[in-house]
């Protein structure tokens, strides 16, 4: 049953991010050590061990079966030797999001979720092809709709409503969460960034993900890339009526960056979703 009005309905409440719930402490930091701010492996395992939640996470991840080590993963000390720095920063970043959102996931978050990691992997994967940093490439991913999650957490039936509405291109999107929101989620992200004191960095990737040239200049374009192909291998948000497929998009891409992602749509779907069900499952 619809739950929204032909038309728009009107807006109850103003969204107010000082009524924001912080993101993990433990999660911000791993950001910052994404963008230079902290080079310390130590300094981020003393911030994860205290953690039970993220320290639970990280070890059930780490004693998955798609990690498959030969033996039992039983600190975090352990796992971040065994993963490697930077994916242990990848694993906190994921842990934090899914942390932040609320459980049971309704449908949305869950669907807010399944984007955002599937855009990480995305953007890993078309900066190795672009010479970009792919290890912060996948922070960039993950956190580039951070402000549609928060819309979609602390209003959930106007963001409902936006999402049961759909939009022909990503630009109409904005449109409808300005008209029932009250702000879009690029608009949101920007602000998060400052709230949350986020590396400047993340300003453009936030604000800017649906502006960038998706040629990949610069991380808001990866995120931007990551964005449309996560959209066209059906991990989106919202149902576009005019959608782009993959092998549009790719294209579109200078060779080199064509080149890095494979033909077979498939090939990078079916990993996407074992990724995502390993960390659901942990």
């Amino acid at each position: 049953m619809a739950i929204c009005s032909p038309s728009f309905p009107v807006r109850q409440r103003a969204w107010r991010p000082e009524e924001v719930p912080p993101f993990p402490a433990v999660a911000l930091k791993a950001l910052n050590l994404m963008a230079g701010k902290d080079t310390s492996l130590l300094e981020l395992c003393s911030l994860v061990r205290p953690d039970v939640a993220f320290s639970t996470e990280i070890l059930r991840i780490a004693n998955s079966p798609l990690i498959a080590f030969s033996k039992e993963i039983t600190s975090v000390v352990q796992a971040s030797m065994l993963l490697g720095f930077q994916r242990l920063k990848n694993i906190v970043i994921t842990v934090g999001l899914r942390a932040y959102l609320a459980e049971p996931f309704s449908p949305v978050l869950q669907s807010c979720w399944r984007h955002s990691v599937a855009c990480a992997m995305i953007a890993e994967q078309a900066a190795k092809a672009s010479y970009f940093d792919q290890h912060f490439a996948y922070a960039a991913g993950i956190m580039h709709d951070i402000g549609r999650v928060v819309l979609a957490v602390s209003m959930p039936r106007e963001y409902a409503c936006v999402i049961e509405r759909g939009a022909d291109q990503p630009h109409d999107l904005l449109l409808s969460e300005r008209a029932l929101c009250g702000i879009d989620h690029c608009q949101v992200g920007a602000i998060l960034v400052k709230e949350w004191a986020l590396p400047e960095v993340f300003s453009a990737i936030t604000a800017c993900h649906h502006d960038s040239d998706p040629r990949v200049t610069d991380m808001a374009s990866l995120a931007s890339l990551a964005c449309l192909l996560a959209d066209s291998l059906g991990f989106g948000v919202v149902s576009y009526r005019s959608p782009r497929g993959y092998a549009e998009i790719l294209s579109g891409l200078p060779e080199a960056t064509r080149n890095g992602f494979p033909a077979d749509v498939e090939d990078l779907t079916s990993k996407i979703a074992a990724e995502i069900k390993m960390i659901e499952s942990a």
